[in-house]
């Protein structure tokens, strides 16, 4: 059955990452199909030079969203797609799939416009991982096991970071959306101090970041740790942590990019928790969290801008130990 496929994931980069899971699936299944991917602007780099992928759809959702949704739903339709896929729950990406014009439209019932899809799909959301809620998708005609997700750094890509990876080093990608998602500088500086010094120290993200890892670099004592922020592009940044001894992340896009080059991880959850089903799938993963339970944890799916009870417990009583114990497992 090849024919042409669109995949719809226009929200954060960790979503559209898990959402290759999809196009591994549907590749392998029929080697000869079409598969485009429709992204938000800004996240098209992820999927730069990806195999599978025949074109990149952009959607700018920043300026005039509604006259570019329209504009969108025009390059959509002549595109004629025999299956459009739309991961996301959102009116938008509805009103996309709805009158795409594709002989096949499927999308998750919580979509507010699901009743116009050719097929909507139960949303399952206990107990399973992101991957395996966007499988069901395509399930009726691909019976294989979910495959996991994946990036392509190019040979360009592994060149920049050659020079970094010339003794065993360790990334830190400390920053988070959601601050009750990011693990305090005080104690990112703090497992850096107790670090061997037989290890590099990488700080990673993106040019928002720098303020907070200059911050983090100012309270080490660490020696010469390597700041990044604003370096690296995605697939850049995801080529590195392929090469690291251990990356330590929060629950935010960097777990993703592990998972995608299968690179070993160590994943800090403060305020959200693993079952949510965003978790690291990489063969190597770690999941550090508070050690006993927190009758406020979880506060929510995102996280907040603050702590809700002022005392930011599930962050700040996690142990150096915890983290410095996952290096001396992987030595």
């Amino acid at each position: 059955m090849p024919g042409k496929f669109l995949i719809i994931q226009t929200a954060f980069i960790g979503d559209v990452v898990l959402a290759t899971s999809l196009v591994e699936n549907i590749h392998a299944a029929f080697p000869d199909a079409s598969i485009d991917f429709l992204v938000r602007l800004g996240n098209e780099r992820l999927l730069e030079g990806h195999p599978h992928i025949r074109k990149i759809l952009i959607w700018n959702k920043n300026e005039k969203k509604l006259r570019n949704l329209v504009r969108m739903l025009r390059t959509i339709r002549k595109e004629k797609y025999d299956k459009v896929i739309n991961v996301q729950r959102f009116a938008a990406t509805g009103f996309l799939t709805a009158f795409s014009g594709a002989k096949e439209t499927i999308g998750f019932d919580k979509n507010p416009l699901s009743f116009l899809f050719s097929r909507k799909v139960a949303h399952q959301f206990k107990s399973m991982h992101e991957i395996d809620r966007n499988y069901l998708l395509i399930k009726h005609f691909i019976n294989a096991p979910v495959m996991r997700p994946r990036l392509y750094p190019s040979k360009q890509d592994e060149e920049k970071i050659s020079k970094y990876i010339q003794k065993p080093f360790i990334t830190i990608s400390p920053a988070s959306v959601w601050f009750t998602k990011q693990y305090p500088p005080l104690k990112w500086a703090s497992f850096m101090n107790q670090l061997a010094d037989e290890y590099s120290i990488i700080l990673m993200g993106g040019p928002d970041d720098r303020s907070l890892s200059e911050a983090i670099i100012q309270m080490t004592t660490s020696k010469s740790p390597v700041d990044l922020c604003g370096e690296l592009s995605f697939l850049q940044s995801a080529a590195l942590m392929k090469h690291a001894q251990m990356n330590f992340v929060n629950d935010s896009a960097p777990m993703h990019f592990a998972s995608a080059v299968n690179a070993p991880v160590a994943a800090v959850y403060c305020s959200t928790v693993p079952h949510f089903g965003y978790g690291p799938l990489s063969d190597v993963k770690y999941i550090i969290e508070r050690r006993d339970p927190l009758y406020c944890r979880p506060c929510g799916l995102h996280g907040y801008m603050a702590c809700p009870q002022g005392h930011f417990k599930c962050a700040l009583e996690i142990e150096d130990e915890q983290l410095l114990g996952v290096v001396n497992r992987e030595a």
